[in-house]
């Protein structure tokens, strides 16, 4: 692994993520940024980091810091990649790139001037199953590619009671469920299928148009004399729930549906890739397993073993078969990637999740919201 020194902005869920996925790869976090100095200390004494930063600044002045690793709000994204890449720092950012494609416009323009790597965590394209489903798409197995169709449904934000940043679209964007989940189900599929998606038609609903949001720290709940916890309702602009038809590059179509509102399922991805050859469905929930159909002999069920994996594939899978490799690792391999590609020195087509990517689902979520306005299919060219 090249020698490189990160730094991760954000001390949510996706910062101590992104931590332990570098550590596990041999590159060194140098220290970590929170929204204010008491976050930022208490997360470097957690992951045993040598720096806690006050500001966005100092860590863009920090010599000893090449690559930065954006774990903050969605609404920062665009601001952050912009001065890191002016400061000649790479940059993995979390999902979304940017809130509107003029933003991803110029970063993806700013990101080839530079000269250096600029990637997006689509880390879910990373089990090795999914990379083996992709070679098997483009060995022919699979053959003409009919239709893709697939969920990504929760259950985190089933009662008006559950409230995160993420609800509120001046911080996360127009979109929610389909920004926060839709897009690595979009993601992934155009990835293991080649086939990028053209058109979209799309209807979403809020089930909640208002919800009750935690007086104070939404973290720790603030609570009454009588112990209660406090409320204040607030009104809901994002969508719990999207049906996406689907048009792809080569004829094919498809159908995507997310919700955060299913009870029971914690993070369900799922897809079934339809060829003229033969079929395959993965469930994130079983994610060591392909089953690959067939119409003239018995199907199968494919365990995850680097042996019997495609090259590519066994090239991200790190366990030998009948050992499971799960969420953690996708960090791993997607981080493996980007460093593997900076180690190079840049040379050949990056092998990770790039700007252009990122600035692909925002398009796509400017082409899903326009679609769910004007009840209309809506073309990616019209957005773009």
């Amino acid at each position: 692994m090249v020698n490189l020194t990160a730094a991760i902005i954000g001390t949510g869920f996706m910062g101590p993520t992104h931590a332990e996925a570098l550590a596990r790869i041999g590159v060194q976090v140098r220290g970590i940024l929170g929204s204010n100095p008491a976050k930022s200390e208490g997360a470097r004494a957690a992951l045993g980091l040598a720096k806690a930063y006050t500001s966005f600044d100092e860590v863009l002045a920090d010599p000893a810091v090449q690559t930065v690793h954006l774990c903050v709000p969605n609404v920062l994204h665009a601001d952050y990649a912009k001065r890191a890449l002016l400061a000649g720092k790479h940059v993995m950012c979390e999902k979304p790139l940017a809130m509107t494609t003029s933003e991803t416009q110029e970063l993806v323009a700013l990101a080839r001037e530079s000269g250096l790597a600029a990637g997006v965590c689509y880390n879910l394209r990373y089990y090795p199953l999914n990379l083996h489903a992709r070679a098997l798409v483009d060995s022919g197995d699979v053959g003409r590619v009919h239709h893709v169709n697939g969920s990504y449904v929760q259950d985190w934000l089933l009662h008006d009671t559950d409230y995160n940043w993420r609800l509120n679209s001046k911080e996360s964007g127009a979109l929610r469920a389909v920004a926060d989940i839709g897009t690595h189900w979009m993601d992934m599929v155009s990835h293991i299928t080649g086939h990028t998606i053209e058109a979209v038609f799309a209807d979403l609903t809020t089930f909640y148009k208002t919800r009750k949001k935690p007086v104070g720290d939404t973290g720790t709940f603030s609570r009454s004399a009588d112990g209660e916890r406090e409320y204040e309702d607030v009104s809901i602009d994002t969508e719990d729930y999207g049906a996406i038809m689907l048009r792809l590059s080569d004829g094919a179509v498809g159908s995507l549906h997310v919700s955060q509102m299913v009870a029971g399922r914690k993070n369900a991805l799922r897809y079934e890739i339809a060829g003229s050859k033969s079929s395959l469905a993965w469930d994130g929930e079983r994610p060591n397993e392909l089953w690959i159909g067939h119409r003239d002999k018995p199907n199968q069920t494919l365990l995850k073993d680097p042996s019997l994996l495609a090259p590519a594939a066994a090239h991200h899978a790190s366990y030998p078969g009948g050992h499971s490799e799960g969420y953690p690792d996708t960090f791993k391999q997607c981080f493996r990637a980007f460093y593997d590609h900076i180690a190079a020195g840049l040379s050949g087509d990056p092998q990770y999740p790039t700007f252009e990517d990122g600035h692909r689902q925002v398009a796509l979520c400017e082409a899903i919201l326009e679609g769910n306005r004007t009840a209309t299919w809506v073309r990616l060219e019209s957005v773009e």
